[in-house]
């Protein structure tokens, strides 16, 4: 398979392998393509655990385990105060 790339990208690669980061550019994009696999499983990870959550949360609802939203959003008040405050 060739790959065009746009000139920013292969100047990057280019640099990566001018600076001894990567014997070739075909090993960087090789590196690239691996670190690009590893998030995407990452992100595929983090969307089925949070449709896990969502559907968890809406069967909670359905039993009645809900809290009210006054309640929800006063909690989330004071962690955004306390986290505000730990950053001074």
């Amino acid at each position: 398979m060739t790959i065009q790339l746009k000139p920013e990208p292969e100047k990057f690669i280019q640099a990566q392998v001018a600076n001894g980061k990567y014997n070739s550019s075909e090993k960087a994009v090789d590196k690239m393509f691996q670190l690009f696999e590893k998030l995407q499983l990452e992100y595929d990870e983090w969307m089925k655990e949070t449709r896990d959550k969502i559907e968890a949360g809406i069967e909670s609802l359905e039993k009645g385990e809900g809290v009210a939203g006054e309640v929800v959003f006063s909690r989330l008040r004071d962690k955004l105060h306390e986290s505000r405050k730990n950053q001074l």
